[in-house]
């Protein structure tokens, strides 16, 4: 990982535009190609960012750009679209490498992992006919809670939140973007899982192809039988 720390201004092209002022920011580059800014405020939620697979290139400013103060540029282009990211660096404070090493992946806290377990086991909540490869499912950004199979035999992964956000289906979309390189999985479809699932969350896995499922803890533990309710 490469971390940056300067005063730089930020311009974001693709569905839609956005612009960042001159500012001093924090600028991760991760190993799995993704570009992040960050400012000294807004808890771990970056300003801007550009999602894996893309292609960084630091270049020199233009003529203009260098008469206002900027002493280098980075382009970052998406490979599977027309997004783009600028970034003016006018000074740089702070550049350094790390290497991180293989990440062992999220722990889940009991909730989670009692989800996880239970849907595994009742997989054919998800649709009659489904069936389990495995929980766990490693992919070089980390493990996919669930990978199964539809009825017709496609490919299916499945992340599961106790509290479903946007940031979960951000995750998520990572995953299938990762998964469907992969011939012997392609096309792999996703389901964003949850006991609670925000609207934000729901309208944004919508509009990326995903389905939403709202899990009921209990009625998975064979406690609360849903046919039986009166409301």
């Amino acid at each position: 990982m490469r971390l940056v720390i300067a005063t730089c201004s930020v311009d974001y092209d693709g569905r839609l535009s956005a612009h960042l002022p001159l500012a001093t920011r924090l600028l991760l580059v991760k190993a799995d190609g993704s570009v992040l800014v960050h400012s000294d405020g807004g808890s771990y939620k970056p300003l801007n960012w550009m999602s894996p697979p893309c292609a960084m290139a630091e270049v020199s400013p233009e003529e203009h750009e260098a008469a206002e103060g900027v002493t280098a540029v980075w382009q970052v282009q998406h490979a599977k679209s027309e997004d783009r990211l600028r970034v003016l660096i006018h000074e740089v404070l702070h550049d350094s490498s790390h290497q991180l090493g293989v990440d062992p992946g999220l722990i889940k806290d009991g909730v989670e992992a009692h989800l996880q377990k239970l849907l595994a086991e009742h997989i054919h909540t998800l649709g009659e006919g489904w069936t389990l490869v495995r929980r766990e499912y490693m992919t070089a950004i980390g493990p996919v809670d669930i990978l199964c199979r539809d009825a017709g035999g496609s490919s299916v992964a499945v992340e599961i939140k106790r509290r479903g956000d946007i940031d979960g289906v951000e995750q998520l979309t990572r995953y299938l973007e990762l998964m469907n390189r992969d011939p012997h999985l392609a096309p792999v479809t996703g389901i964003f899982a949850a006991q609670e699932i925000k609207p934000q969350a729901r309208t944004l896995a919508t509009d990326r192809g995903i389905r939403c499922v709202t899990l009921d803890y209990d009625a998975l533990r064979g406690i609360d039988d849903t046919t039986t309710r009166l409301f």
